[in-house]
């Protein structure tokens, strides 16, 4: 998967960096390429994060299970 993410120098020095499309996701780095590195990390935390809340409201509507294609 590919994201879009916005780098800012911080004031206090380094970068701050954001995902828009995960409302909420950032993270920081004293260099871009650490920064960089820290929000790729914090985007599949939030990817988990969600697919365990859409899970859990799927299996308040019914049953989940598991199909082998």
């Amino acid at each position: 998967m590919k994201f879009k993410v916005i780098i800012q120098e911080a004031e206090e020095g380094g970068y701050i960096v954001s995902c828009p499309a995960l409302p909420g996701c950032h993270s920081q780095g004293e260099t871009i390429e650490e920064a960089l590195e820290n929000i790729k990390e914090a985007i599949i935390g939030c990817l988990e994060s969600l697919a365990e809340e859409r899970m859990k409201q799927l299996k308040e509507k019914g049953r989940v299970v598991e199909v082998v294609v």
